[in-house]
């Protein structure tokens, strides 16, 4: 271990300081975007090893994978081999850790399963079949978010089926019977000693609020000291461990968290912003330490995010800044078409990569939704452009994967029947889809394993001979899982259970290629049983097993797959998914009203505020330049839209945008910005109407035609110029100096005729 004295404290601004060294007692550090939030955590951790705290007693909570590592790596590389010894890690690993050991106290096997989205999917299907309810209705996805919302509300089965507010938002839905699923749900994980990611987080509550052998003060012992990172991020089920972890009687409360409540942007996921704004509440004593500086973007980008996020009514109130004086201003396109909208994102690259010399990489595109990348990938394609999708297909989520997976789950967790389901006849052995069936059925009626029930069913005389076969596998890949790397057993299944024979049989290049991906696989399991890295407390024969390998691939997220890919290609990927990066270069697309902000939340001004947030977030992702871009009119649903520019692009200042663009606001007497009309100027005022609008009756689409003198509430009088074969007019307003010729879909339109 390298000689560590206390200089690391220079390297920290003030404020920076501050926060590192008090270590005593409650602790929020409120981080703006670029501020060093992960050199305050990282040196904060360091500080307390420095103060004589064991590793095993401080506790860093993030939210990926990704960050526990940067975190570790961070630390190593300040205080030496300590770091290894920290309780580092996302909420769901580390407890899965803790589960691993205590899961027996509250009936589940210490070998539990951790199903993924796909088996909790699949076993909602066949809850949802076997009821005979309607597919349609009860999409198995909206039904585990449901369930899901449920357990992170701390909401059982049966507080379900008696909460008349949840049966009656189920009833309006179509979904009556949503609670006995969730109660089938449930005792199916049970049986098959599962959890889901929700469950990590559900019995980790348990175990400490039902404290069997006192077991809550064993860990009240152990974590000291915990920190959170992107506090704001968490949900009320993970806010309510924490506090059982560090609030109780003679506590130091030595809980420091770390967030930004302007970067809130996750209450689709259960995050609710009210862990950050009331933690001063359930901690009167908290030491409050605001990051303002921001070190990665430029002067406009840092003066037009503070000016976007204060017309939120509901925050903790900071004013980010920046040394980097000047730079780039930002610049704003507009569009007729989306098709042109990524003609000129595309074309803009191009610029950018010559005259400032940027690479690929330091260039991303962000997005409200994801369906919007198909015309910036035809555009970046026609430019020749390299470029990636940020979030594609996951390595683990690829079905060959998945299948051998699943042979791996079966040799650690005989009971795991969405794996059982899975492989019991894959390769094919003779066992149909009725037998299988029969064999759920016993399982149900027993409320036992189908495993337990392989014994018990007549089969034929072949399907006998491959049942027999397949269990004997299984049955020897467990013996290995005990004695075994996971390397060793994954191997002996990829070698034994028929899937690489019968790809290899096919001669095809796909074939080939899964192939291919399976040794990928199996690369990965080697490398991962020869890192000697080792967890405080673990031994190095367990940390090589099978059970603990599939912990830790089932617990990786979208960022640390995706972190792999290190081509030289534009990013391109959802506002969502770009929290915690940054690049040089920008582009915010698609800026308009009801695309984004979403119309779904034109109508709560809680959602509307965390839209602004997003908006936040993404346009502080930028170093040096940005652009936001929105269109007149684009494809949505099948059909034409013409969309008003975003209110969040006139609520950045005139002085911060490109001089050849001009953004006038009128604003109201509460300082609300009222919805921009044409491009980013006031319309001239139309003549007063010759009519009080309650008079106001429009013309069936029918009756319009090419010629007609008609009149429009909004922009006044006009003719119409011409109707195309999709009933989109072309409308000459009399009083418009700017843009007096409109477009206007006749199937929304209000126009009365007047000649």
């Amino acid at each position: 271990m390298k000689e560590v004295g206390f200089s690391y404290l220079d390297e920290l601004n003030a404020v920076q300081r501050q926060a590192v060294t008090a270590l005593d007692g409650p602790v929020m550090v409120i981080a703006g975007p670029g501020s060093g939030k992960t050199r305050v955590l990282t040196y904060r951790i360091v500080h307390l090893l420095n103060n004589n705290v064991p590793p095993y007693q401080i506790l860093a909570l993030t939210f990926t994978n990704k960050a526990a590592r940067e975190l570790k790596h961070r630390i190593e590389d300040v205080a030496g081999g300590n770091a290894n010894k920290i309780w580092a890690g996302t909420f769901h690993s580390l407890f899965a850790r803790i589960l691993r050991v205590e899961a027996h106290r509250l009936d589940y096997p210490n070998d539990f399963t951790i199903y993924d989205t796909d088996d909790s999917k699949s076993l909602i299907n066949e809850i949802i079949k076997t009821m005979g309810l309607d597919k349609k209705a009860y999409n198995s996805g909206a039904v585990r978010s449901r369930i899901s919302s449920a357990k992170s509300n701390l909401i059982t089965p049966k507080m379900y089926a008696v909460n008349e507010e949840m049966q009656s938002y189920d009833r309006m839905n179509r979904r009556p019977m949503l609670f006995k699923i969730y109660e089938a749900y449930v005792n199916k994980c049970k049986r098959a000693g599962a959890m889901d990611f929700d469950d990590l987080l559900l019995q980790m509550f348990r175990l400490l609020y039902q404290n069997p052998d006192n077991i809550r003060s064993k860990y009240q012992e152990q974590f000291k000291y915990v920190l959170v990172d992107e506090f704001q991020d968490t949900n009320f089920l993970q806010y309510e461990i924490l506090k059982l972890l560090v609030i109780y009687e003679n506590s130091a409360n030595n809980i420091c968290i770390v967030g930004d409540d302007a970067q809130s942007i996750y209450s689709f996921r259960g995050a609710t912003i009210e862990n950050i704004l009331q933690f001063t509440h359930d901690f009167p004593e908290t030491q409050t330490y605001k990051l303002e500086q921001n070190y990665r973007s430029t002067e406009h980008i840092v003066a037009a995010a503070n000016e976007v996020i204060n017309y939120n009514k509901k925050q903790i109130q900071k004013k980010i800044w920046t040394e980097k004086d000047g730079g780039q201003r930002i610049k704003i396109i507009k569009a007729m078409t989306d098709n042109e909208e990524g003609r000129r994102v595309a074309d803009t690259i191009v610029e950018q990569k010559n005259r400032f010399h940027l690479s690929s990489n330091e260039i991303a595109i962000l997005y409200r939704t994801n369906a919007q990348s198909r015309v910036f990938e035809e555009h970046l394609r026609r430019f020749n452009i390299p470029y990636k999708i940020y979030g594609g297909l996951s390595f683990y989520s690829r079905k060959e994967i998945k299948d051998l997976i699943a042979y791996m789950r079966l040799s650690v967790n005989e009971k795991d029947d969405e794996a059982l389901k899975r492989v019991i006849n894959y390769p094919k052995r003779g066992i149909g889809t009725s037998t299988i069936e029969k064999i759920r059925q016993l399982a149900d009626d027993n409320e036992v394993s189908m495993w337990e029930c392989l014994s018990q069913i007549k089969f034929s005389a072949r399907a006998a001979t491959s049942v027999g076969k397949f269990v004997q596998l299984i049955k020897t890949c467990q013996e290995k899982a005990k004695t075994e790397t996971a390397y060793a057993v994954a191997v002996y299944i990829s070698k034994n259970s028929g899937i690489v024979t019968g790809f290899k049989s096919e001669g095809t290049i796909e074939a080939q290629n899964r192939v291919e991906n399976i040794n990928a696989l199996l690369d990965g399991v080697q490398e991962w049983v020869e890192d000697d890295v080792l967890e405080e407390g673990e031994e190095a024969t367990s940390k090589k097993g099978l059970a603990e390998f599939l912990q830790t691939i089932s617990l990786m997220t979208d960022q640390d797959d995706s972190e792999k890919e290190q081509t030289e290609a534009v990013t391109l990927m959802s506002v969502h998914a770009a929290k915690g990066l940054e690049y040089k270069s920008v582009f915010v697309v698609g800026l308009e009203e009801n695309l984004f902000p979403s119309y779904m939340a034109l109508s709560s001004p809680e959602q509307l505020d965390e839209e602004r947030r997003l908006f936040y977030v993404a346009i502080t992702r930028a170093e040096q330049y940005l652009t936001l871009t929105h269109s007149n009119s684009r494809y949505q649903f099948g059909q034409m839209r013409f969309n008003d520019p975003s209110r969040f692009l006139e609520e950045i200042p005139d002085a911060n945008v490109e001089a050849s663009i001009s953004i006038h606001r009128q604003k109201d007497v509460i300082g609300t910005p009222k919805k921009l009309q044409g491009m980013f100027k006031p319309l001239a005022k139309t003549r007063a109407l010759a009519m009080d609008p309650k008079d106001f009756k429009p013309n069936a689409m029918k009756d319009l035609k090419p010629g007609m003198r008609i009149i429009h509430l909004k922009f006044g009088e006009g003719k119409i110029k011409d109707i195309d074969d999709r009933n989109v007019a072309t409308i000459i307003f009399n009083k418009l100096t700017e843009n007096p010729e409109k477009r206007i879909m006749l199937q929304y339109a209000k126009l009365q005729i007047i000649e």
